[in-house]
């Protein structure tokens, strides 16, 4: 290749140690944005991963906002078309209906991030709205697995996993409502730390309080990586509704030490849900592993009304996007969702949700309490329960009873089958507290699965601790020490 390094040197790098090269006039961040839309242009069209990248970013990333005395230094990023917002660029939330939608400001974490250092350099691919678990609509764009093109991605952060597994970048933006950044990364063999509520701000649009369930964060190749996003990105805005915290030490010197011995929880019985036993197997496994590095590790599980929380769960979801939907409806002066324009699932939430009264949504939040609190006392006991991230395997790309192009005609029973699979990662978001994907189980199919540990409210720098101390036991090599196929040291 004819870039800055070759692939291999390329994918030897995280985002810290790219940073470091700069710092150091190895490297220009220009050469390092070009390595990396060289790999997008050479992967991009098997696994439709990036929806655009931006030139003037690729070509002076400190005039595109990255702040050259940032601590990345201008290592280029990538940006899910979710969320934060961008002053003049596009925003289009994988919606026919949102095409040509430019931004009029830029989001509060939007400048964290440029102020940290990070060129963003391009939007990555998510499923409408972020409502369903797989970039997967024909008519905007199919995002594939690079371990396996035959399968999705999951979601809702599913361009911007595929892009870091498939070494494009080491680093890239992720959201989370229930899951998003933990189950791609799982399926896409990356670390994923869904933070604590009040880490992130996703001012100026709401808070952590307001927005209730959803939260920002990143997926990379090392923990390190995400512990220095957290680190260098994290804070509130003014006039948040709640306190935003800052841990008693930055995370990337924690991350040097191994935690404590821990109390650890295996489970996969979530109410009416289980893991397929192949996953129960590699749970087992990673316990194994856990326990070779001085822990206790056994059978436990939270004891909440399962059912409850799943149910308050769903009235929150549906409400909730029924309500963005309406809003993005609004300032287009329109009433209802254009058939041709936002998908069936789409637009059948919005009709349910749009009907969900004061009186559900104070029920709703009473169960959000007791499960929260069923939680807190599950912790007393334990410091981290770890379960597979998904029950069922990821499905083949044209598997639609998860997509939103559904043809289900009940929006509780589509519900229902998204719970099936993805019954782990939910109830974290409804609770506040962090949840991490770790690459360390294997699916029958030979994607990757990631195992998922959760602990109580504002331990997300434990969980980074008990990862870096696998990390180091593994040598680094996460996977296996396999790359997807279709990655660049494969080109």
């Amino acid at each position: 290749m004819s870039g800055a390094m070759s692939w291999d040197e390329w994918v030897a790098h995280d985002a810290v140690a790219l940073a470091a090269r700069v710092r150091a006039g190895d490297l220009s961040a220009a050469e390092v944005a070009a390595q990396a839309a060289a790999a997008v242009q050479a992967l991009n069209p098997r696994i439709a991963a990036v929806v655009e990248l931006f030139d003037d970013a690729l070509a002076e990333p400190y005039s595109a906002g990255a702040r050259r005395d940032g601590f990345f230094a201008g290592v280029p990023m990538l940006l899910k078309d979710l969320g934060p917002t961008m002053r003049g660029r596009l925003q289009e939330m994988g919606s026919l209906f949102m095409r040509g939608q430019r931004a009029g400001e830029d989001s509060f974490l939007t400048g964290k991030m440029r102020q940290a250092g990070l060129n963003l350099i391009g939007r990555t691919t998510t499923p409408e709205f972020g409502l369903c678990s797989s970039a997967e609509n024909p008519a905007v764009y199919v995002t594939r697995n690079p371990w396996n093109l035959d399968y999705t991605t999951l979601g809702s952060s599913a361009g911007s996993a595929a892009a870091v597994a498939a070494g494009i970048l080491p680093l890239a933006h992720a959201t989370d409502g229930g899951g998003s950044i933990r189950i791609p990364a799982g399926a896409n063999g990356l670390i994923g730390l869904k933070p604590s509520r009040g880490v992130f701000s996703i001012a100026p649009k709401l808070s952590d309080l307001s927005g209730l369930v959803s939260a920002q964060g990143c997926v990379s190749r090392t923990v390190r990586d995400t512990a220095a996003f957290f680190d260098q990105c994290r804070g509130g805005a003014p006039g948040e509704f709640m306190p935003y915290w800052t841990p008693a030490e930055p995370y990337l010197q924690l991350i040097e030490r191994d935690p404590p011995p821990l109390r650890i929880a295996l489970s996969h019985e979530w109410g009416e849900y289980r893991a397929m036993p192949h996953y129960v197997a590699e749970l087992e496994r990673a316990g194994r592993l856990l326990q070779g590095l001085g822990h206790h590790v056994e059978w436990a599980q939270p004891a909440i009304d399962y059912r409850a929380a799943f149910a308050a769960q769903t009235t929150c979801y549906i409400s909730n996007f029924a309500q963005t939907i309406a809003n993005l409806l609004a300032a287009r002066g329109l009433d209802t969702p254009p058939e041709d324009l936002i998908e069936p699932i789409c637009r059948r939430v919005w009709a349910m949700g749009m009907r969900t009264s004061f009186t559900e949504r104070a029920q709703m939040q009473a169960v959000f309490n007791t499960t929260s609190r069923a939680f807190g006392q599950f912790f007393e006991q334990w410091d981290i329960v770890l379960t597979p991230i998904t029950a069922l395997p990821t499905p083949r790309v044209g598997t639609t009873e998860y997509l939103t192009i559904s043809d289900n005609p009940s929006v509780l029973d589509w519900f229902q089958n998204l719970w099936r699979n993805f019954a782990y990662t939910p109830l974290t978001n409804l609770c506040g507290i962090p949840g991490l994907s770790m690459p360390l189980g294997t699916q029958e199919s030979g994607l990757p699965l990631g195992i998922h540990a959760q602990a109580r409210q504002a331990q997300d720098g434990l969980l980074l601790q008990l990862a870096a101390q696998v990390e180091r036991a593994l040598g680094g090599r996460w996977n296996g020490g396999r790359v997807a196929t279709h990655h660049v040291t494969r080109l």
